[in-house]
């Protein structure tokens, strides 16, 4: 990590927040040995009995990467759970990550929910936030994410949501000034406000208040992070899943989407400076999976192909409905942030602080 994050802040010894965050408040509450599989059981345990007689005892957003994927074998073959797969199409799922899901819900003899938000609505929305300046133009894909999941479990009384996050890969977070807050539902619709054309009646919204207060504490919806609990090493996961079940892997983290990949590898380095491998790359050195020179070596490299990326750029431009031309003005104009719109940042900043002092939170976006 460097300057590029503007929040950064370096020691009298040269060691970044990032890390004294990770060696601090993290590393030691940390536990995937015994201790950490014996927790991780007991939460199977009632897993499994909050899902008797029913079809699914809980539900698992898979998107076909690394991370959902591997947690999707350790819920079914470790864990002993029945899981629904449920996957968010939002019009940019790329043919691999397409094959993968098959190959894992083939595999396991899983059922799979498909659930595709309204691509004119998704398309308007995107192109809103293209035209805003703002660096985080995926926010509508992941919006629609979290916001259709968590809808679903609360519709079909759902108490288990099981995700892929983990510290293994994402003990350092992408800065708030390169990603921010996707779930803010009020910078979302200013955004759209201000530059869409069409109203929004069948994208599915989330707010704060409603997925962090409401569906845990008064609809006893919990979200469980399973990768935590249990020795994730993302190599060895990658061996695993290609051996049993010819999954196969990404050039980099989250490109099972084909805009999720052209807003990483192109539009946030080149239009913002923003690398996001600089925040992938730093977790894995930090958890022992990288050596720091290695890191360095790759990131020499630009992170998409220089001989392809116009044709990249083409299709980005013709599934949104606009010119090459009008994408590059898009790319040429003044850059804005999330300060620029309404937002809800006060009161992600208060329940964040509240989280860490219960200990409910360790590290996290800052």
């Amino acid at each position: 990590m460097d300057t590029t994050d503007p929040g950064i802040r370096f020691d009298k010894d040269g060691l970044c927040d990032h890390c004294r965050t990770f060696h601090a408040k993290i590393k030691p509450n940390w536990d995937t040995s015994a201790k950490g599989r014996a927790r991780l059981e007991r939460i199977a345990h009632d897993i499994r009995q909050a899902g008797k007689d029913k079809d699914f005892d809980c539900i698992i957003g898979l998107s076909g990467g690394i991370d959902s994927s591997y947690l999707t074998w350790l819920a079914v073959e470790e864990l002993g759970l029945r899981p629904l797969v449920f996957h968010v199409d939002a019009g940019w799922n790329s043919d691999l990550a397409v094959n993968n899901i098959e190959k894992l819900v083939d595999g396991l003899g899983l059922d799979l929910f498909t659930e595709v938000i309204n691509w004119d609505e998704m398309r308007d929305l995107q192109l809103a936030f293209f035209k805003s300046g703002v660096p985080h133009i995926d926010t509508p894909q992941d919006h629609a994410f979290f916001a259709t999941m968590y809808k679903f479990a609360s519709s079909n009384n759902v108490k288990y949501i099981l995700t892929g996050a983990n510290y293994s890969t994402e003990c350092i977070r992408n800065p708030m000034e390169w990603m921010y807050h996707q779930s803010d539902s009020r910078q979302l619709l200013d955004i759209h406000s201000k530059f869409g054309s069409r109203p929004l009646r069948d994208f599915p919204l989330t707010h704060i208040l409603w997925h962090k207060l409401w569906l845990p504490y008064v609809r006893g919806i919990k979200v469980v992070t399973p990768l935590n609990y249990f020795p994730y090493h993302k190599q060895d996961a990658m061996t695993l899943l290609q051996e049993k079940f010819g999954w196969r892997p990404y050039p980099q983290k989250h490109f099972e989407s084909r805009f999720t990949r052209f807003y990483e590898s192109y539009w946030l380095p080149e239009r913002f400076g923003y690398d996001v491998r600089k925040v992938q790359y730093s977790s894995l050195i930090l958890t022992g999976q990288m050596s720091r020179e290695e890191a360095l070596e790759r990131l020499k490299r630009k992170p998409y192909d220089p001989e392809t990326i116009h044709h990249e750029f083409e299709y980005v431009a013709t599934k949104l409905g606009i010119s090459v031309e009008e994408l590059q003005a898009c790319f040429e104009m003044p850059k804005k942030t999330w300060r620029d719109y309404k937002n809800m940042a006060w009161l992600y900043t208060s329940g964040a602080s509240i989280m860490r002092l219960l200990g409910l939170q360790r590290g996290g976006k800052r």
